[in-house]
């Protein structure tokens, strides 16, 4: 066991707060290569806020907010933060957590020290005007992500979140395996099942970008679910036939296309020609998998820039397509004669709210989808994972860090 194990693991008893605590700490001046961004710091834990809870954090997932973080792009959130108040100086990243609660807001009331959770990332203000009337609360103006637009996520001994936020962990679970799907998952649901009119159902031709990552992979497994057909978008054979162990009806590998990026005006005809060859061929390829001459009627965005035109190509007259990123920029660019025409939808989606969140750990729970974690690393190398993720080589699935529990497979804190 490494020093940082033994530190991490030698927690006082619960319901005892420790003055501090180890975290992998990002901070301005070391911006930019996620492997050098994260440091691991003696930090003080967080106190809890009335409507809050404190969570020992016995595992935690990787996403691609983090790499951002890291990065200090498209925005500092530490600059941010301190505009709001926040006088840290740090950050302490992690939008995924399964834990147990050490301490409890004197207003909460339906979570309790002891209890065993995995936290969503949906984190807003209860007072805000929009949430008080009800309304979406991921839509609100004081909506955030937890762990990257607010600091104390999971890559600390001890979270902070909010008590709405706190899940039951499912007891036949892992730790990891808990905490590993939490943000891909839940924004995958939203994003299948959040926007009525659009809302993924029996039958539906489901494209899904990105297939064997965190996100997709859960995408493909609610869309199967759901009685939809879901059709995967990857890199290599290998990253395929992944995608159809978790139900896809088929695969496209990418590479064998090259018209990504920005198309050409519409006013170079030649080119528009060049490119409306290509990306029919690519929609040719989904119906050869589907089996009939069907476009999909959702398409499961979060490339963005280099995707985008041909995702709005493809996507069925009335069909949605909707996005949660842009890992490969944010300037997209759409032919809109097919956008208004055809009437298609670009839906942006963001997190979850509680009802999704709630959702999507039932499907979980009762194991209609997986988690789908594809590695298990120690606390030492969350930086080393968010490289990883950088440059899109993480194995399938999704990737869990142990912090609290000391060995892969715990299903509980002893």
């Amino acid at each position: 066991m490494t020093r940082f194990e033994s530190q991490l693991h030698d927690l006082p008893p619960v319901g005892e707060v420790p003055p501090t605590m180890l975290a992998q700490v990002v901070r301005q001046e070391r911006f930019g290569d996620p492997g050098e961004a994260f440091r691991v710091e003696q930090v003080p834990t967080p106190r809890v806020g009335p409507d809050e809870v404190l969570v020992a954090v016995m595992a935690a997932g990787i996403n691609y907010n983090n790499v951002w973080a890291a990065r200090g792009e498209p925005i500092d959130v530490i600059a941010v933060r301190e505009r709001q108040g926040d006088t840290t100086g740090f950050h302490v990243g992690g939008s995924d957590a399964s834990g147990v609660v050490w301490a409890v807001g004197s207003e909460v009331t339906d979570v309790a020290v002891g209890d065993e959770v995995l936290l969503h990332p949906g984190w807003w203000d209860r007072d805000d005007p929009w949430v008080r009337a009800g309304r979406d609360p991921m839509i609100a103006p004081s909506a955030r992500i937890w762990g990257y637009e607010t600091n104390h996520g999971a890559f600390g001994q001890f979270t902070i979140a909010q008590a709405h936020q706190c899940l039951p962990k499912p007891p036949q679970l892992t730790w990891e395996e808990a905490a590993a799907a939490t943000l891909v998952g839940t924004t995958a649901y939203r994003m299948l099942l959040g926007w009525p009119g659009n809302v993924v159902a029996e039958g539906d031709v489901v494209l899904v970008w990105g297939g064997s990552g965190g996100v997709g992979s859960q995408a493909i497994q609610i869309a199967k679910h759901a009685g939809a057909i879901p059709v995967a978008v990857v890199s290599s054979p290998e990253k395929g036939a992944f995608c159809e162990s978790l139900g896809a009806a088929g695969w496209i590998d990418r590479r064998e296309f090259d018209h990504w990026g920005v198309p050409p005006h519409w006013t170079d005809g030649e080119g528009q020609k060049r490119w409306t060859a290509a990306a029919r061929a690519f929609g040719k390829r989904i119906w050869e998998i589907v089996g009939e001459r069907r476009n999909p009627a959702i398409v499961f965005e979060h490339p963005g820039e280099d995707t985008i035109p041909t995702s709005m190509f493809v996507c069925d007259a009335g069909g949605m397509v909707v996005i949660c990123a842009g890992t490969t920029g944010y300037t997209a660019v759409s032919d809109l004669r097919y956008h208004w025409v055809r009437q298609k939808r670009l839906q942006g989606s963001h997190g979850t709210n509680d009802e999704q969140a709630r959702g999507w750990r039932e499907l979980l729970a009762s194991g209609a989808i997986d988690a789908t974690v594809g590695q298990v690393l120690p606390f030492e190398q969350i930086p080393l994972a968010h490289r990883q993720m950088a440059d899109g080589t993480l194995p399938h699935g999704n990737t869990a860090i142990l912090v609290g529990a000391s060995a892969p497979g715990q299903g509980n804190r002893g």
